[in-house]
């Protein structure tokens, strides 16, 4: 059973980085959840504030994922219809792969913008501020499930020999 655990652990950790760049995977909670499924076998013992911890942290990384990108137009002078565009830009995006994860916010923002107002410099800059939010956003992502990977990995490795 153990060993079904560890399986199902590394493959949320790898969802998890996944998730870092595809937008319809949680990839903060799947990191996590591939920790806390590490820590319910018999041979890792329960760290509740490590795990709470890391809990929190991956919540707010959730969050902030969510709405970093909303931020990053606003900022740049953008408005609602901007923010919508961009949503519908991202979700859109993925039929696209990887080019169209990343531009499809910006051309949604775009769009947007140029349905409130006809200014084409307005309107990219407000795109461009999706953009940065998008980038940043998945970057903080990723960073953090290379954190937790490399727990998973360092949390493993000290139990390894009772695993096999």
């Amino acid at each position: 059973m153990d060993i079904l655990l560890l399986l199902c652990g590394v493959l949320l950790i790898i969802l998890g980085v996944a998730g870092s760049f595809l937008p319809i995977i949680p990839g903060a909670i799947c990191s996590w959840l591939g920790l806390f499924v590490l820590h319910v076998t018999t041979y890792v013992p329960m760290n509740i504030s490590f795990l709470g911890t890391t809990l929190a942290i991956a919540i707010v990384v959730f969050l902030l994922d969510l709405f970093l990108p909303i931020w990053g137009t606003k900022k740049l002078g953008g408005t609602r219809m901007g923010t919508i565009g961009s949503a519908i830009g991202l979700m859109l995006g993925l039929f696209f792969g990887p080019i169209g994860i990343i531009l499809g916010p910006f051309v949604g923002a775009l769009a947007g913008e140029l349905t409130q107002n006809n200014d084409i410099n307005h309107a990219v800059k407000a795109a461009f501020g999706s953009l940065v939010g998008f980038l940043a956003g998945t970057f903080i992502k990723f960073s953090l499930a290379v954190v937790y990977l490399i727990f998973f990995v360092n949390i493993f490795w000290k139990h390894k020999g009772m695993f096999f």
